[in-house]
């Protein structure tokens, strides 16, 4: 039922198409006519206006031929850097970058694996329920599409994310919730030479906050890291000012919690014991997420994968995606592997393989719902 042939050739256009974050029009604009074109109802929501982009959330429903609950897929349109004029590879059944871009097949190969399934949905006359589709903008700088989804649209409350690495039959049932972490150190300048005593150093204080935190793997759960420090002009200066970049992560909110009133409480200390200042400014990126195995979404994604002869299995993601933002909206998700690999490096690629199974099972999963 998968036109192998149509699905890779949809991918390799779908690519060449420009869409980093923030500017993902012109591939909206080509994807919205392909759906419509499917007999889908198509709209466009006003998360692109609030969040400083050139277009919205696309969102689709196809209208059911038989009694089912409805079933939404999400992918995200827009690739990291450096993504402008890829040129895709085709060697060895395998489709790679060129080497001075990104692939973009995250997302785009799960764009073009529902999209090829819902062609093949219609093409052999399948019943099936409301199939949605929501398309979102910006997830690859902090999920800003899905956060702004106008979810009064959505009539689904079960969906499936295609944009993992695993290869098809990975099924991500947890992933942690992610605090931004942001502290400024004020010290007091001074000649580092003349009369360093005078001075209060930011850089000091930092280093000593920092040594003092649990970081990088804290339990099964937890992860902390400290991502950059900036500040200081000149050697001979003892440093007025320090920033910091950080960040903490946890499959349990409540640890999470935990780990960052831990680094904030570091850097209000050392500011205090040196006679600095410190702000500090903590961030929820998203909360963490966790779907049962006993929750009818997994039952239904490991019963689609049996239909069409893949092994599936459960796994914990470490990072977040629109997944996360689906569940603390209300709607059950889980999200899928499509073979995606060495994602946000020159070396990215994808199996013709995984391709064609992760349509397959997109397929069955609206058959099997």
């Amino acid at each position: 039922m998968i036109n192998r042939e149509r699905l890779v050739d949809s991918f390799l256009e779908y690519v060449q198409i420009d869409s980093t974050s923030r500017d993902e029009m012109n591939f909206a604009e080509h994807i919205r006519a392909e759906l419509e074109s499917m007999g889908m109802e198509v709209t466009v929501d006003s998360a692109g206006d609030k969040i400083g982009g050139n277009t919205g959330n696309m969102i689709g429903k196809l209208k059911g031929n038989r009694s089912a609950d409805p079933i939404l897929f999400s992918c995200h349109m827009d690739t990291v850097v450096p993504g402008i004029g890829i040129k895709p590879v085709v060697r060895d059944n395998t489709i790679y970058s060129d080497g001075t871009t990104v692939l973009g097949s995250d997302d785009k190969a799960g764009i073009a694996v529902v999209i090829e399934a819902l062609r093949a949905l219609g093409e052999n006359s399948i019943e099936h329920g409301t199939v949605e589709v929501v398309f979102s903008i910006a997830e690859e700088v902090g999920l800003m599409g899905s956060k702004n989804l106008d979810y009064s649209s959505i009539d689904s409350k079960m969906a499936f994310v295609l944009d993992s690495g695993g290869s098809p039959g990975e099924i991500i049932v947890s992933g942690p919730a992610q605090d931004k972490i942001s502290a400024r150190v004020f010290g007091k300048a001074a000649h580092a030479g003349l009369a360093p005593e005078n001075g209060i150093s930011a850089i000091n204080v930092a280093a000593q906050a920092i040594s003092r935190m649990n970081l990088l793997r804290i339990d099964e759960n937890t992860t902390a890291n400290i991502g950059s420090i900036n500040g200081g002009k000149a050697t001979n200066i003892v440093t007025p000012e320090v920033e910091i970049k950080a960040e903490a992560r946890s499959l349990c909110n409540d640890k999470l919690q935990k780990q960052s009133d831990h680094m904030v409480e570091c850097f209000e200390t050392a500011a205090k014991e040196h006679g600095a200042q410190v702000e500090v400014e903590v961030i929820r990126a998203y909360n963490a997420f966790s779907v049962d195995s006993d929750e009818n979404i997994v039952k239904i994604a490991r019963k689609a994968c049996e239909n069409i002869g893949v092994d599936s299995f459960l796994k914990s993601s470490g990072g977040g995606s629109d997944t996360n933002v689906f569940n603390e909206n209300g709607i059950k998700a889980v999200n899928l592997g499509i073979g995606m690999k060495k994602v946000h490096t020159l070396e990215e690629y994808i199996s013709i393989e995984d391709l064609e199974n992760s349509a397959r099972l997109v397929l069955e999963l609206i058959k099997t719902a």
